[in-house]
């Protein structure tokens, strides 16, 4: 089976999804921020911070590679930048099917927790009002990377499990459409 990329901003439930989705489906699962914090020895967070984004981001890519290349995990969640950086989205479009889980900002914010928003080193410091400002300025900005998925699932008004239904019968046509 091909690869399943779960991509969309950060908070946007893709490790959750992920791990519904993989278990829904008997595969693996990875989540690209965990395979980066595996390998560095330091949270995404550290990373970012002590290392800069560019040395994150070539990181990020090299998991997304290793993944690829292992070819043993079929689910995986992405970080909400790894679409943006490179060719990193064209390369999974390439070789897997990528879904796209849109939310608004607002929905977003609600749903990040306190510690959430502290180990999210772009988030750490803003009120209410300035997370929201700031999430809806930087998700204009990855859009066009987040809309050449195959599949945009806009998630505002659904609950996970309707999430998940919707993208197991979109799934099930796909492979039935394409061999997948």
């Amino acid at each position: 089976m091909k690869p399943l990329f779960l991509v969309g901003y950060m908070g946007c439930g893709k490790s959750t999804l992920g791990r519904k989705l993989a278990r829904r489906l008997g595969l693996s699962y990875a989540d690209t921020d965990a395979l980066v914090e595996e390998r560095e020895g330091a949270s995404v967070s550290d990373v970012f911070r002590y290392e800069g984004e560019q040395r994150f981001r070539e990181v990020e890519r090299e998991v997304l590679d290793r993944v690829i290349g292992e070819g043993a995990v079929p689910v995986v969640s992405t970080g909400g930048g790894l679409p943006t950086w490179s060719d990193n989205m064209a390369r999974m479009n390439d070789v897997g099917y990528t879904v796209y889980l849109r939310r608004s900002a607002e929905q977003i914010a609600r749903r990040l927790s306190p510690y959430g928003r502290r180990k999210r080193p772009r988030l750490q410091g803003l009120n209410d009002e300035e997370l929201v400002a700031f999430m809806e300025r930087d998700m204009a900005a990855r859009e066009p990377f987040y809309e050449q998925a195959s599949l945009i699932v806009d998630c505002d008004w659904l609950s996970d499990e309707e999430v998940v239904e919707y993208i197991l019968a979109r799934l099930k046509a796909a492979r039935l459409r394409a061999g997948f």
